[in-house]
């Protein structure tokens, strides 16, 4: 082999020095490219079969080395459909193969990326600057619970949301000692209570006791104002509730201290008509200021405002919600007063949360939870089969996918940067570049060597 075998070595140098430069040159050029991965090189040496004492160095084959496993640094997005992970996961993706009736139609494989550069389409598809689409589960807009197994591309609907019709208002608040009503005089037994209408002969009654528009002034002068929360219909119209309070009865007149709750039904009631309703429930307190029996929902049924039905409302006390505790201003202090319904709404925006889940906004203030995003591990990531775009397929060498619905390393509003770093791939090229010329002084002294045995026979 001889001088032959040197040359064959030093030509084998030369292309896994050239195949080095590809790799340093791809890196470069990707540095700027969100979340690229680079590609390193290795080598290693071929020996030929020969006797020990007889075997040479070897010829040198190089290799790619994959470092899809090492992160690049998290940088912050203005966009709020950008993401990045700040684990070793990848995004499942899929691709676009073409439309069917103005319909997208996708491939039906998956593939991953680290690419998080995801913005809406017109479909209301999530697309990355690589044209993939983002694959996940859907969430049950009634439960808020994952719908599903299998993931499937994300299509954002940017229709109106529904109006809720108001089923339930969270209310809490104590009550004083004594309504510092502007008829209650000290001086006066039961000043306190209410006495107008129906309460002046059964002060007990509840539910049954209205308060017409004759009477209301009278009644306004005798309770204490209680909140007031703007409500939903069935379609959506705002509805203003105002409720008030009026204590009933007293340890004088019967065993404990026990007040009723109205609200206004009808403004514009005159005469006899009913202008405040009685919410149904009597709330009777203990000496230490709470309920006796407890309450902790109230019912009003078929409530009405202004001609407005709003149906059934729950009142949620919960425990110990309302109380009757010693107040020098012998106001009603409300401590919390929320209800759980809402006007429709127009589609916004969409953003994506740090748990993984695909958040549409609305007009009404409303956000709705679409999708949960979907992510992959692998066993062996490095040896993912590397496409264009940053998109990585299985291989029998990765392992099959191991996919993960609970957000965990999803960071929204952000990107993952290439994690290319430019002064190591320089020092890199420099080394590739003085391993290169050497191999070539291999060949020009092989060459030379040849030369001269070719002038021996002259």
């Amino acid at each position: 082999m001889g001088i032959y075998g040197a040359l064959a070595t030093a030509v084998s140098g030369l292309q896994a020095q050239a195949f080095a430069l590809e790799n340093i040159s791809g890196n470069i050029a990707n540095s700027q490219t969100t979340a690229f991965k680079r590609t390193d090189t290795d080598f290693v040496d071929m020996i030929a079969e020969a006797a020990v004492r007889r075997q040479t160095s070897g010829a040198v084959q190089a290799y790619s080395v994959a470092t899809n496993d090492e992160r690049g640094d998290i940088i912050a997005s203005s966009s709020e459909t950008h993401m990045a992970l700040n684990n070793q996961s990848f995004f499942v993706v899929d691709e676009k193969v073409g439309t069917n009736d103005g319909q997208a139609l996708f491939g039906g494989t998956n593939y991953y990326s680290r690419r998080g550069d995801f913005q809406v389409d017109a479909d209301g598809y999530l697309v990355n600057g690589a044209g993939y689409y983002l694959k996940g589960l859907p969430i049950d807009g009634t439960t808020g619970n994952i719908s599903g197994s299998v993931p499937e591309v994300i299509k954002i609907d940017n229709s109106f949301l529904p109006a809720k019709q108001t089923a339930t208002i969270d209310y809490k608040l104590n009550l004083p000692q004594v309504p510092q009503t502007p008829t209650y005089d000290e001086a006066v037994a039961n000043s306190d209570l209410l006495n107008v209408g129906s309460y002046a002969v059964d002060p007990t009654t509840a539910g049954a006791g209205t308060i017409s528009a004759t009477d209301s002034d009278t009644f306004l002068s005798q309770s204490i104002s209680g909140g007031a929360i703007t409500v939903y219909s069935a379609s959506g119209a705002p509805v203003n509730v105002q409720m008030r309070w009026a204590k009933v009865e007293n340890p004088v007149t019967g065993t404990a201290d026990r007040w009723n709750m109205f609200y206004l039904t009808d403004s514009t009631a005159v005469g006899a008509a009913t202008k405040w309703q009685n919410s149904g429930q009597q709330y009777s307190f203990a000496a230490d200021g709470s309920l006796s029996p407890a309450v902790t929902t109230v019912t009003m049924p078929a409530v009405s405002v202004n001609g407005v039905s709003l149906g059934n409302l729950d009142l949620q006390h919960q425990s110990g919600g309302v109380t009757q505790f010693d107040d020098a201003n012998g106001t009603a202090q409300v401590t919390q007063l929320a209800q759980d319904g809402f006007a429709a709404g127009e589609f916004v925006s969409v953003t994506i949360n740090n748990n993984g889940r695909i958040v549409a906004s609305y007009s009404n203030g409303e956000s709705v939870e679409r999708a949960q995003i979907v992510t992959a591990d692998f066993n062996a990531s490095n040896q993912l089969k590397k496409l264009d775009g940053g998109t990585y397929a299985s291989t029998s060498e990765s392992g099959e996918a191991i996919f993960d619905n609970d957000g965990n390393g999803i960071q929204g509003a952000s990107l993952e940067a290439s994690n290319t770093d430019i002064s190591e791939e320089f020092t890199r090229l420099i080394v590739t570049q003085q391993a290169y010329a050497a191999g070539t002084r291999i060949v020009t002294t092989s060459d030379e060597m040849l030369q001269e045995a070719l002038n021996m026979v002259r």
